[in-house]
């Protein structure tokens, strides 16, 4: 029997003139969990659909289990061997049907035996510990749950290769690490082949091995550590003043620059810790530096790296801003992290900072905000402030109540409790006035798609009654800080993601607000365009002093925020800085070790029953939340591993799983 489940060898996919797949080669063992990374239009989807013999391809070879997927008769020779799970929440279930009838469903359509059928099903409910709500209609799952259940129907019938198509995007991390649990644990104990697909970088060294693609080729292929290697270098931290003036300093000589709240981030490559750190310095003489610390680099930074080295530079729908790079952005940032922007400065007219003594505190004020639903209380007594120029990263789980939140401070929705203001207003009786002042900017609906990039922004300036004068110097503004130079006539539906989502971003600030929600703002951005999109958000911030509210489930974006409220069942139960939750969960559970192992999915239990709690794969390497190293130590030696334990920064995704876990656990302590 061939070890090779699939193997592409020149595949190419085309829809009309467009070529969504380029000549793709790649081999899938059997038993092994392989990734598919890569942002929308990489062209994951369309080889997925393609091995699990749904859609037609162009050219090239394809096999699965030693099968030519080239007609529909071959395709149907091996569909009961696979599963596939499509993209989109719950995409393969029927909403009108509790878990249970859908599980019963897909094993009668499978054509499982009565008796299989009923004790897979058992063994799958557990696992995914769905068993407690098998009555429920799907339609009234969370995303995560969804997921789950999607992911049981999809092995009802025991397939040897099942084929994911992006199984985590919109689930909370939470549930992201639960799901990544669950199949580590079924490829470990059953030996099963997984092709898995995703858009999230920060869950790339959860693979065995993988695939970084990027419109419709791969840039890199191998395990994790081969990837890592492909661009050797240092990150470098740091935190220096005045920080506008240093991350311009740094952006002129690096080529991966990020701002991380009150910290910088570098990638130095083709360098040591020592020369990175002598380099970086160099480049900021004449700033105060008032902390600096060296890191590995993440699979992220190499993707970036990889995408610069293969065209020579950033991509071309990914240009760096100029934000940045103007004369003045060398002055002194009207932000301190710390204290917020000087109560009485403000925006004048031009763009300059002026001065309004009765210009408020805070940019948004929320005050015991409350908002029930009939019985149900879907925001409860949630405060919160956030300073002029601060970015504030509001966070949580699928119907933790964030959205609900935004909906009562925009005067979109009416509190049923509480208080809010919004750049001054008071949001109970200023719906209208707090709309001239605010920018908002939706992941579901932010552009009008058949008009092209300038009708869209006079479409907005219109709607804001922006003159003809004002309109002009907008346009070209928004233009210039997003990029667009040479993209003026396309239509918004054919911009790359990136390029589009800078576009809502300057329709959204086209009448200059003074305070910006932004709701998953890059969701399906690849990191270069992600990148690009919050160093805009750095300089209106740091520089325009334009205060932010941000939703985001890219747990590595949360970085970038000053300040953080972590909301969970309508509300917030964590309000700091993301260094200070850091470090409270340190305190509370202890430091972040990396268990590096060749069986590594086999030792999460015994770990468990040990009693460490937080153990979660990473491909070949487990992370453990841990106050006794030792005994770590001590229970991977009586299980005959041979294995290699490191301490590792910790991470926002680390501290969000953390409190989330606890606050359930002591909810199911309270119910029982």
């Amino acid at each position: 029997m061939s070890e090779i489940a699939i193997a592409a060898e020149g595949f190419v996919k085309r829809y009309t003139r467009h070529e969504a797949v380029r000549g793709l080669d790649l081999q899938v063992r059997r038993g092994e969990l392989y990734g598919l990374i890569g942002p929308d239009g990489a062209g994951k989807s369309s080889f997925m659909k393609a091995v699990a013999g749904v859609l037609a391809y162009e050219a090239g070879r394809l096999t699965v289990f030693g099968h030519s997927i080239d007609s529909e008769r071959s395709a149907e020779a091996i569909k009961g061997r696979l599963g596939l799970m499509p993209q989109g929440l719950g995409q393969n279930l029927y909403g009108d049907l509790s878990i249970e009838e859908n599980i019963d469903f897909f094993a009668r359509l499978r054509l499982v035996p009565r008796d299989e059928a009923a004790e897979r099903k058992e063994r799958l409910l557990r696992m995914t510990r769905l068993d407690a709500f098998r009555d429920r209609p799907m339609k009234k799952l969370s995303g995560g749950m969804k997921q789950k259940l999607g992911l049981v129907c999809t092995l009802i019938h025991a397939p040897e290769l099942i084929v994911l198509d992006e199984p985590t995007t919109g689930v909370d991390p939470v549930s992201r690490r639960d799901f990544w649990s669950i199949l580590a644990e079924l490829i470990a104990e059953q030996g099963l082949t997984a092709l898995v697909s995703t858009a999230y970088m920060d869950e790339a060294s959860r693979f065995s091995r993988m695939s970084l693609m990027h419109e419709g080729r791969v840039l890199a292929e191998g395990t994790p550590d081969d990837i890592l290697g492909r661009a050797p270098g240092t990150i470098v931290e740091c935190e220096a003043s005045p920080q506008v003036e240093a991350m311009k300093r740094l952006g002129a000589r690096f080529e991966q620059v990020e701002a991380m709240g009150t910290t910088l981030r570098l990638f130095v490559p083709e360098s040591d810790e020592a020369s990175a750190r002598s380099e970086v310095k160099a480049a900021l003489e004449g700033c105060e530096i008032n902390s600096l610390e060296t890191h590995e680099p993440e699979l992220e930074d190499v993707f970036v790296a990889l995408l610069g080295k293969e065209t020579g530079e950033a991509s071309a729908d990914t240009p760096r801003p100029q934000a940045l790079d103007a004369e003045s952005a060398s002055s002194e940032p009207v932000h301190s992290t710390s204290e917020g922007v000087d109560s009485q400065q403000r925006l004048a007219e031009d763009g300059s900072v002026a001065t309004e003594r009765d210009q408020p505190a805070y940019a948004i004020e929320a005050q015991g905000l409350t908002k029930r639903f009939g019985d149900f209380v879907a925001v409860g007594d949630v405060s919160f402030r956030v300073r002029p120029g601060e970015i504030f990263g509001l966070l949580g789980a699928n119907g933790a109540g964030k959205t609900t939140a935004i909906k009562m401070l925009t005067g979109i929705l009416p509190p049923s409790g509480g208080e809010g203001r919004v750049a001054g207003a008071d949001m109970r009786r200023a719906g209208s006035l707090i709309k001239t002042r605010i920018g908002y900017m939706s992941q579901a609906f932010s552009l009008y798609l058949d008009l092209t990039v300038v009708e869209n922004i006079r479409l907005y300036a219109g709607l804001y009654g922006l003159s003809r004068s004002e309109r002009d110097q907008r346009l070209a503004w928004i233009i210039d800080m997003a990029g667009l130079h040479g993209h003026e006539t396309d239509l918004a539906a054919t911009l790359p993601m990136g390029l589009r989502q800078r576009l809502a971003l300057g329709c959204a600030l086209v009448h200059r607000p003074r305070v910006l929600f932004l709701d998953e703002p890059t969701s399906g951005v690849d990191p270069l365009g992600r990148r690009a999109f919050w160093e805009i958000l750095f300089r209106l911030s740091r520089v325009d002093g334009v205060a932010m509210l941000v939703t985001t489930h890219y747990m590595s974006e949360a970085e970038h925020c000053d300040h953080l409220a972590l909301m969970f069942a309508g509300k917030v139960v964590a309000d700091a800085s993301p260094a200070e939750m850091k470090r409270q969960v340190t305190e509370e559970a202890g430091a972040l070790y990396e268990v590096a192992a060749d069986q590594a999915a086999s030792l999460v239990r015994p770990l468990r029953e040990a009693g460490f709690a937080s153990v979660s794969p990473y491909g070949r390497k487990l992370h453990v939340l841990t106050r006794e190293p030792e005994k770590l130590a001590e229970v991977l030696k009586k299980a005959g591993a041979a294995a290699r334990v490191t301490p590792r920064a910790m991470a926002m995704e680390d501290v969000f799983v953390h409190k989330v876990s606890q606050l359930e656990a002591e909810n199911r302590k309270e119910s029982a």
